[in-house]
């Protein structure tokens, strides 16, 4: 994509290591990356995440340094880090907000690929590593939660965990030995300190993975056609390096907001009290970023159709590369397909809401057989059915099979550099239009 290196190495010493491990020129071709020109402030949440991941591995390793990974030290550890550790209290909020803040920018990364058609061909492989980032996001996120050990992070264990014994044959092996045993204890907490520290190294290889796998076909854009060459492109630095630059520091203020002034505000109550394993909080919710998969799961009354629906929710996003067939990528010249969008993500918020809050006794412990037609069953369990149902039917119906037979997409620009105001769907009536090629 980015063709010849223009790399000339200027020092005798530039030249030999070039001819041995050639990382100077591997810098300067990504900074001389052409990349289109018409990117918005969307496409800075990639360097955002790129900081948030770095900032929770430092800080990550620093708490490691101090932590206890047993059942009687855990949760002293925490306060020992707080009270005891210089500028420890900093090192942990930083951490811990940052964690929110992370799956924040990944969602705001995610839905900006399904606005404007990120997903599409020639970048499936881009997209796929991204959905096994956000996976391997997801198992750290809940390893870390536990680790506090606090009332929440005990019972949100026992709770996630016990979902794998679902499975047929193989889930109760899995629950043993994610457990360490036959019940959450300090086995569990070492085995899930191990699997937390580990899995950010993981998640910053696979973020190698995805930088390579975007530089391949190139960046995409708002407008959704491929770039024709150099008058569509500028260099990644120094346009895009300030632009991302000026975001994160953006995104660093709303982070110090949080650190300094409000440090709990998205942390559970119960979790700072001890966990103990005979008293069971009155309302167990998972982390904000959890709660939609979480509403999904509740709906279903049977067990194992829950954490099948939850997989699927999931697994519909990997599969969105085949089930979009629309040609156009940009929903900027798909007005039909933006109707459904909103809705969409108005369907991931709602299943969040519902999943924030209590349901019905019998629904979560499966005290008596419910059917979808009870007429005791909470309301928030009938309202996440519904988001839960136009979730799938986005990904199984709409866009697979609705859009393709009956969306008509505006007409697409041949070019980015094609001037925004000579657009059919922008310029005035009968102003001279520019040209324009059909979907």
């Amino acid at each position: 994509m980015s063709g010849p290196s223009s790399y000339e190495p200027g020092t005798a010493i530039e030249r030999w290591l070039d001819a041995r491990l050639p990382i100077i020129r591997f810098g300067v071709d990504l900074m001389d990356f052409p990349t289109p020109k018409n990117l918005n402030y969307w496409w800075t949440f990639g360097g955002i995440l790129a900081f948030c991941l770095a900032s929770q591995i430092v800080t990550g390793v620093i708490l490691a340094m101090h932590f206890d990974p047993t059942g009687a030290g855990a949760f002293l550890s925490i306060e020992h880090i707080m009270r005891d550790v210089n500028y420890g209290w900093l090192i942990r909020y930083i951490h811990a907000d940052g964690a929110f803040l992370f799956f924040l920018a990944v969602y705001i990364h995610m839905f900006r690929g399904l606005y404007y058609g990120s997903f599409k061909a020639p970048r499936e492989v881009l997209w796929l590593i991204g959905c096994l980032i956000y996976l391997a996001m997801m198992a750290t996120a809940f390893f870390g939660y536990v680790l506090r050990w606090g009332q929440m992070s005990f019972w949100g264990a026992k709770v996630i965990t016990s979902l794998f014994g679902a499975i047929p044959f193989v889930g109760p092996s899995i629950t043993t030995w994610l457990l360490g045993g036959f019940a959450v204890d300090s086995p569990t907490l070492n085995r899930f300190f191990s699997l937390h520290y580990l899995l950010p190294f993981v998640i910053a290889a696979l973020v190698v993975l995805h930088i390579w796998a975007l530089h391949v076909p190139g960046n995409s854009n708002p407008v959704g056609v491929n770039v024709k060459g150099k008058s569509d492109t500028v260099p990644f630095h120094p346009y895009y390096t300030v632009k991302d630059g000026f975001a994160i520091v953006l995104f660093m203020i709303l982070m110090a907001v949080f650190v300094f002034y409000q440090p709990e505000a998205m942390m559970g109550a119960d979790n700072n009290i001890p966990a103990n394993p005979i008293v069971t909080p009155p309302h167990i919710v998972p982390e904000w970023y959890l709660l939609p998969y979480y509403a999904i799961l509740r709906a279903i009354p049977n067990k194992l159709m829950g954490v099948m629906a939850m997989g699927g929710a999931i697994a519909c996003i990997f599969a969105l590369p085949w089930l979009d067939r629309t040609k156009v990528r940009s929903m900027r010249y798909r007005p039909q397909a933006r109707i459904y969008f909103f809705f969409f993500c108005a369907a991931c918020v709602i299943l969040g809401f519902c999943g924030a809050h209590e349901v019905d006794d019998k629904v979560i412990n499966g005290l008596a057989p419910i059917t979808f037609l009870d007429a005791d069953l909470n309301s928030y369990v009938w309202v996440s059915r519904l988001g839960a149902l136009y979730y799938f039917a986005y990904f199984l119906v709409i866009l697979p099979i609705v859009l393709p037979m009956t969306e008509t997409p505006l007409p697409v620009p041949e070019s980015i550099s094609t001037p925004v105001l000579s657009h059919p769907a922008a310029a005035p009536a009968g102003a001279p239009a520019a040209p324009e090629k059909k979907g």
